[in-house]
């Protein structure tokens, strides 16, 4: 029986706007009910044994094509979090990252982020990325033209290296709300990665959910391609 060993876990955090119609709320509801359940997986992760790296899909490049009034509520709600958030990230010793191009977000946000950044910079139990305005093709796309332009050879290692994302390969996607699809999330990074798909929308996702899942995770036969 395998005994894989989690490091990175990535989440695919979806549902939010489901959540809050089930309820006969309005999305932005759901949106702030699924920030609470990143603090509550974050704890997780920082306690967890093994886990060194949380990645959450937070804001794709995508998402900008939603109603302006949501994206306006993502982008205060974000800053306002961050803030918020500080002592959390304090008490449980998480660093926190970006990845992404923070540069299409206010002065103000971007402010919040680098602050952040600089204050947690020291914690060590976990680091925490919010995959922010990101896009895995244009990442790919940017970082190949990047080697092209320096007229470096482009291999698989030299473009894994010029990624904005310098952390180890992820060993486990969870993506939440039961669709079953990558949207532009991590395309390099999750080659080898092992899946699960939850029908458990995000602001209704727990620690102990996540649990079993890693449970499961650990005893999968993972082969990379070998026997």
């Amino acid at each position: 029986m395998s005994n894989n060993i989690l490091k990175h876990l990535a989440i695919i955090m979806d549902g939010n706007g489901r959540w809050a119609k089930e309820r006969g709320l309005i999305r932005t509801k759901g949106h702030e009910k699924g920030a609470d359940t990143i603090r509550d997986i974050t704890q997780y992760c920082a306690e967890h044994e093994t886990i060194e790296t949380v990645t959450l899909y937070a804001f794709s490049t995508e998402n900008w094509k939603r109603p302006k009034y949501e994206v306006d509520f993502l982008m205060r709600l974000l800053d306002r979090w961050l803030k918020q958030e500080l002592k959390t990230y304090h008490r449980f010793g998480a660093k926190f990252e970006t990845v992404g191009n923070i540069e299409g977000f206010s002065p103000k946000l971007q402010e919040t982020i680098a602050s952040i950044k600089a204050q947690t910079a020291h914690h060590t139990n976990v680091t925490q990325i919010l995959a922010l305005n990101y896009g895995s093709r244009e990442e790919i796309a940017k970082a190949a033209s990047r080697l092209a332009k320096r007229g470096e050879e482009i291999t698989e290692d030299s473009l894994g290296s010029e990624l904005n994302t310098p952390y180890r390969d992820i060993d486990l996607l969870v993506r939440t709300s039961g669709e079953q699809r990558l949207s532009n999330f991590l395309l390099w990074q999750l080659s080898y990665s092992e899946f699960f798909f939850t029908p458990t929308l995000w602001p209704d996702f727990t620690p102990k959910e996540l649990d079993r899942i890693i449970h499961q995770y650990i005893n999968r036969d993972r082969r990379f391609g070998g026997l």
